[in-house]
């Protein structure tokens, strides 16, 4: 296989991480995450997927206790991918 062929595609990278944000192991997190992504990921640039799918590697209790203001975000954690969630609604 070449590089080329083992780069993952935008389409690609953004159907996986809609998929692992809807399926975390915890419903409250799957809701959240998931119809974020799903609402968001394709406006993203490449840098705020990046930032998201660094994010997401963190635990479902610690994500949505920051998300929900339950818990204070660490400053590593507090940036704009962060402040969208949790201004994110789901009822919109």
């Amino acid at each position: 296989m070449t590089a080329q062929m083992t780069k993952e595609t935008r389409e690609n990278r953004i159907k996986r991480l809609i998929y692992r944000s809807t399926y975390t192991g915890t419903k409250e997190t799957d809701l959240l995450l998931g119809t974020f992504a799903k609402r968001n990921l394709d406006g993203f640039n490449e840098a705020l997927l990046d930032e998201y799918e660094a994010l997401i590697e963190n635990s479902d209790p610690d994500l949505y206790m920051w998300i929900s203001r339950r818990k204070p975000v660490p400053e590593a954690w507090n940036g704009e991918i962060m402040q969208r969630l949790q201004d994110f609604k789901l009822e919109d």
